[in-house]
C-alpha cells in the first residue's frame, strides 16, 4: 500500500506477556495504524488476484528491454539487473554479479543519467545502487514513455561522448 508499516512476533508463551492480555507494554508510532492496515490489506487483495504477477514480469520485462536496445542503439556500455519488477542499471560493459562488480561501474555516468531523467519528470532512483520498482500503477504507456525518456537520455550522454562501448 505504500505506507510503512511494521510487525512482530514470538513464541505464544511471550505474546502472551504483551498488553492488553499480559503486564507487558508496547508502543509505537505506527503501531495498528488504521490507514496503513487498510492499505496492506488492500494491496493483499491485488495481488492476490490471478495474472497479477505475469502483468508485473511483462512490464519490467518491457523496460529492461527497452533500456538495453535504447543503449545498444546508442553505443552505451549498460547492463540492466533486474530481479522480478525491481531493477537498476550499471554504466559498465561487464557483467554485474556481485557488489564488486557493481563497484566497477561508472557512477558519475549514472548521476548523469539520472539528471536526463529527471529533467524530463522521469522520477528514477537517484543511485546506481538502489533499485527502480514496476508496480502494477505503471502502464504499458508509462513503460513505453519511460523507455522514450531513456532513449533520449542516452542519445544525450552519446553527444557529449560519454559512456560508449
Amino acid at each position: 500500500g505504500g505506507l510503512p508499516v511494521g510487525a512482530y512476533g514470538g513464541r505464544r508463551e511471550i505474546m502472551e506477556m504483551m498488553a492488553p492480555a499480559g503486564p507487558v507494554y508496547q508502543a509505537g508510532t505506527l503501531s495498528g495504524n488504521p490507514l496503513a492496515m487498510t492499505a496492506g490489506i488492500e494491496t493483499i487483495k491485488v495481488l492476490s488476484q490471478p495474472g497479477v504477477y505475469h502483468q508485473l514480469e511483462k512490464r519490467a520485462s518491457s523496460l529492461a528491454k527497452g533500456i538495453a536496445e535504447a543503449a545498444s542503439k546508442a553505443g552505451i556500455s549498460l547492463r540492466v539487473a533486474r530481479v522480478a519488477s525491481l531493477l537498476t542499471v550499471f554504466f559498465t560493459g561487464q557483467p554485474v554479479v556481485d557488489y564488486e562488480s557493481a563497484k566497477q561501474a561508472e557512477t558519475t555516468l549514472f548521476s548523469r543519467f539520472f539528471q536526463q531523467l529527471l529533467s524530463q519528470g522521469i522520477y528514477w532512483p537517484p543511485s546506481q545502487f538502489e533499485a527502480a520498482f514496476v508496480s502494477l500503477a505503471h502502464s504499458a504507456g508509462d513503460i513505453q514513455l519511460t523507455v522514450r525518456a531513456i532513449d533520449k537520455a542516452l542519445s544525450f550522454l552519446k553527444s557529449k561522448g560519454l559512456g560508449h562501448s
